[in-house]
């Protein structure tokens, strides 16, 4: 198979390309620029591997005019710029040592070795400058036409090298796994029986891994698998999953947000869990809240806003289990139009304190009530 996409002839490209195998060195696109290549899918990130140590990565970069940034030197890696574009280059490598966090590593010259240190069969897909998709293992290609994500040797092996690989493992069969045949049994055992791993994983990772799963098309199936094997809950506690097939089907086209998810998911704050941002925490428990408390689309709309209403309004449909009427993104919107009338200064002095705060709240209680009819001169009345 050969692939033949616009970015393999991108001339910042071909010249990093021609950079290395110039000087007589191997250069092949691995990873996610060749598995979604392959599948048709946007690429964003371009991965090289190369036989030619880091050091010389960096020598031929700075000769060719690029520039070359030692990322990941100490793992073989440089991010080579060209017209501004990175280019992240890694040696060959094979593992030396593992403690399921961090990974010893040597250099390598060989591609075999490279490919049966990686996570997943259709990630373990190299590509020529001219598009030839090269498969050392001999299964990539398949596995990966086939859909069906697949560890690389012994599942058990290849998550103690890394215990995040477990959450990758899921992440991934929703991205790239063919939903009618559900995640792999072995690999889904294997993680099964190491989830223990997964405590001791720092939240940052675990948090980004969960980011990127719950802005998959539809995590929903895997997220179901998680639950039930009890990887979900070492993960987030309180999470229950029942919701959030209806909410992605009442999405309707929106795109995915992880964070409207995640508040369909599970009525904790997932802050510690996830490493979460205090922008992140907060918006999570107001969705929630909003979800939870607040009654009519138009004071949704009201009070969060046509972006944030809309969210909330979703996920209390799909927790209640409650179909959407027809006119709810208009009423959010018109909502989110209205301006509330009075204001502190329109009850001053006769109104102060904290008794100033609860006469706006009920002024506005009413206002609501009306439908945002009543003016001004009526509240005040």
């Amino acid at each position: 198979m050969r692939l033949s996409d616009d970015w393999l002839k991108a001339p910042a490209t071909r010249a990093v390309m021609r950079m290395l195998e110039e000087a007589g060195h191997q250069a092949l696109f691995v990873g996610g620029c060749v598995r979604n290549a392959a599948l048709g899918a946007e690429v964003s990130d371009l991965d090289i591997a190369t036989d030619a140590p880091p050091e010389r990565v960096i020598q031929l970069a700075e000769q060719a005019g690029l520039k070359p940034i030692p990322t990941g030197i100490d793992h073989g890696t440089v991010t080579v710029i060209s017209d501004h574009i990175p280019h992240e280059i890694t040696t060959f490598r094979r593992d030396e040592e593992t403690d399921g966090r961090h990974a010893v590593v040597a250099f390598s010259d060989d591609i075999a070795e490279d490919a049966a240190r990686r996570d997943f069969t259709m990630n373990a897909l190299y590509a020529r400058s001219d598009g030839e998709i090269l498969d050392p293992l001999g299964s990539g290609l398949a596995d990966l036409q086939a859909r069906h994500l697949r560890f690389v040797g012994v599942p058990e092996d290849r998550i103690r090298e890394d215990y995040l690989r477990i959450l990758r493992f899921f992440r991934f069969t929703a991205w790239y796994g063919a939903p009618e045949n559900g995640p792999d049994a072995e690999g889904l055992a294997a993680c099964a029986t190491l989830a223990e791993g997964i405590d001791g994983l720092a939240r940052e990772r675990i948090g980004a891994e969960m980011r990127k799963l719950l802005a998959a098309p539809d995590p929903a199936p895997v997220l179901a698998t998680m639950a039930r094997s009890g990887i979900l809950t070492r993960i987030l506690p309180e999470a229950d999953p029942k919701a959030l097939p209806i909410l992605i089907h009442l999405e309707d086209g929106l795109p995915p947000d992880p964070l409207r998810r995640l508040a369909c998911l599970t009525p904790g704050p997932a802050t510690a869990s996830l490493r979460l941002s205090r922008a992140e925490a907060k918006r999570l428990a107001r969705l929630r809240e909003a979800a939870q408390e607040i009654g009519s689309a138009t004071e949704m709309g009201y009070r969060l806003g046509a972006g944030d209403g809309r969210d909330a309004w979703l996920i209390r449909s799909a927790l209640l289990e409650m179909p959407v009427a027809p006119d709810w993104a208009a009423q959010i919107t018109h909502g989110a139009a209205q301006v509330f009338p009075v204001s502190a200064k329109d009850l001053l002095p006769q109104v102060q304190g904290k008794a100033l705060g609860e006469k706006l709240a009920e002024l506005e209680t009413r206002w609501i009530g009306s439908g945002f009819t009543l003016d001004r001169a009526q509240l005040l009345d």
